[in-house]
C-alpha cells in the first residue's frame, strides 16, 4: 500500500492547517468558528470535485506513459478544463451565493460571516485547479518528491498566515479565507518552479497546445467523478444549515466535531483510496476473486489504527475539544455528539472501502448513483429530524445513515454484479 501514500498526501497537510484555523477563530468567540463551517463546506464541494477530476486526468496520464511526449498535451488540455471551472466556481459564488444563503441562513450574524469568508475563501481556487492539474501530471509520471513539498510549504505559509491576519491585523474571519488563499497561491509557485527548472520539456511534450479530442477524452474519464465528489460535501454543507437553528452554541460545537473528526477521516480516506488503486491493479490482473480479501484485510487494518485512537479520544476528550476553545460551555456541550461522531468510523471504514472498490472495478457511474440514492435518504431523514426538537448528537446519526446505505449498497453490487 506504500504506492498510494504520495497521492494522500495533501489529506494530513490540509488537515493540520483547518486545526489551526479552527483553534485561531475559536479565540475570536463561537459565532465564528460556528459559521465557517458551511462556507468551509460549499468551499470543499468545489475543491474535492477538482481532486477527482485529477483522479481521472492521472488515470489518462497513466496509460499514455510509454508515450511520454502525449503526457503534455494531455496536461494541458487538463490545465484548460480546470482554470476555466475555476473561473466559472467563482463568478458563480460571486453572483448567487449571496441570493443563496440569505435564504437557507436565519442568523443575520452567522450569514455576513460566511459571506465575508466566502470573499476571501473563493478566489483561491484559481490557484488550487491549476495546482491539481500539475500534481496530477506529476503522480502520472510517478516523480511525486515535489509534492511533499508544496503541500509543506501551503502549512507552513497558512498557520502563520492565519495568525497575523486573524489577530495582528484583526481580519476575523476574512483574514483565515486569504491566508487560505494566499497558501494555495504559494504551493502552486512551488510546483511551477519545479516544473519549469526540473523537468525535460521536450521529453514530456510540455508545449502549449489544444486537442478537442484528448480535452473530450479527459471530460469523459473524469466526469462521474467530479460528480461524485461535488454531491458527497453537499450534505455537510446542507447539515450545517439544517442545525443552524438549534443556535450558535450547538453551531460552534458542530464546526469543531467536525474539524476533529477530519483526522478519522485522513484514515479512512487513504484505505478507501489505497482499495481502489488496489482494486483497479486486481481487475487488470483478472485476479476479481481478490476484491473480498483484500477488502476484508485494508478494513481490519483500518480498525487497528483507529480503534485506539478512538478509545484515546473518549478518555482526553475534554483536553480534546479544550485545543479548539476555553468555552466551558461548548466543552461540556460537546459530549454526547462527540461519542456519536467518534462511534461512525466502525460504520464509515467499511463503507467508503466498498465504495472505492466499486469506483476501482471502473464503474463510476453506479457508485455515483449509489452516492445520490444515499444522499436522498439523508436529506429525507434530514428534514424529518428538522421537525422534532431533537439535539446535536441526533443530527449527527444522519452519518450513520448515510455510510452504511454506502457501504450495503456498494457491498451487495460487488457481490452480485460480474465485473
Amino acid at each position: 500500500m506504500a504506492h498510494q501514500l504520495p497521492c494522500d498526501d495533501e489529506h494530513p497537510y490540509r488537515a493540520t492547517y483547518q486545526y489551526h484555523r479552527c483553534h485561531f477563530l475559536g479565540a475570536c468567540g463561537r459565532n465564528r468558528i460556528g459559521s465557517i463551517r458551511p462556507c468551509r463546506d460549499l468551499v470543499s464541494g468545489y475543491l474535492y470535485a477538482r481532486l477527482r477530476f485529477q483522479f481521472g486526468l492521472t488515470g489518462c496520464y497513466c496509460t499514455a506513459q510509454q508515450h511520454y511526449s502525449e503526457t503534455g498535451k494531455t496536461f494541458f488540455q487538463g490545465l484548460f478544463f480546470l482554470l476555466g471551472l475555476a473561473v466559472f466556481l467563482c463568478l458563480f459564488s460571486k453572483l448567487f451565493s449571496p441570493i443563496i444563503l440569505s435564504r437557507l441562513i436565519t442568523s443575520a450574524e452567522v450569514y455576513h460571516a460566511v459571506i465575508d469568508y466566502l470573499d476571501g475563501r473563493i478566489w483561491g481556487l484559481l490557484f488550487s485547479f491549476p495546482f491539481l492539474a500539475l500534481r496530477s501530471f506529476l503522480v502520472g509520471i510517478t516523480r511525486t518528491k515535489a509534492l511533499n513539498v508544496a503541500a509543506l510549504t501551503a502549512v507552513l505559509v497558512n498557520i502563520p498566515g492565519n495568525w497575523l491576519l486573524i489577530f495582528h491585523w484583526n481580519m476575523g474571519i476574512t483574514g483565515a479565507a486569504i491566508a487560505s488563499s494566499f497558501a494555495e497561491a504559494c504551493s502552486l509557485a512551488v510546483l511551477a518552479i519545479h516544473a519549469l527548472r526540473k523537468m525535460d520539456k521536450r521529453f514530456y511534450g510540455l508545449s502549449w497546445s489544444f486537442d478537442k479530442a484528448v480535452l473530450f477524452h479527459v471530460c469523459r474519464v473524469s466526469v462521474w467523478s467530479m460528480f461524485h465528489s461535488f454531491i458527497g460535501v453537499a450534505p455537510w454543507f446542507l447539515f450545517f444549515v439544517a442545525i443552524e437553528h438549534l443556535g450558535e452554541l450547538q453551531l460552534a460545537v458542530a464546526n469543531i466535531l467536525r474539524s476533529i473528526s477530519t483526522l478519522f477521516f485522513v484514515i479512512v480516506n487513504s484505505f478507501a483510496a489505497t482499495t481502489g488503486s488496489l482494486v483497479s491493479n486486481l481487475i487488470g490482473a483478472d485476479e476479481k476473486g481478490q476484491v473480498f480479501p483484500l477488502c476484508s484485510r485494508v478494513i481490519r487494518l483500518g480498525y487497528a489504527i483507529g480503534f485506539p485512537l478512538i478509545a484515546l479520544a473518549l478518555v482526553f476528550h475534554q483536553p480534546v475539544v479544550s485545543v479548539y476553545t476555553d468555552n466551558p460551555a461548548i466543552v461540556q456541550t460537546a459530549w454526547l455528539p462527540f461519542v456519536v461522531m467518534l462511534l461512525n468510523y466502525v460504520f464509515a471504514l467499511p463503507g467508503y472501502v466498498y465504495m472505492n472498490a466499486v469506483t476501482g472495478t471502473g464503474a463510476t457511474r453506479t457508485a455515483f448513483i449509489f452516492q445520490t440514492t444515499t444522499i436522498a435518504a439523508y436529506l429525507l431523514y434530514l428534514w424529518g429530524l428538522s421537525h422534532w426538537d431533537v439535539p446535536l448528537a441526533v443530527y449527527w446519526t444522519v452519518e450513520y445513515l448515510f455510510v452504511i446505505g454506502l457501504g450495503v449498497q456498494s457491498f451487495t453490487y460487488l457481490k452480485y454484479k460480474h465485473y
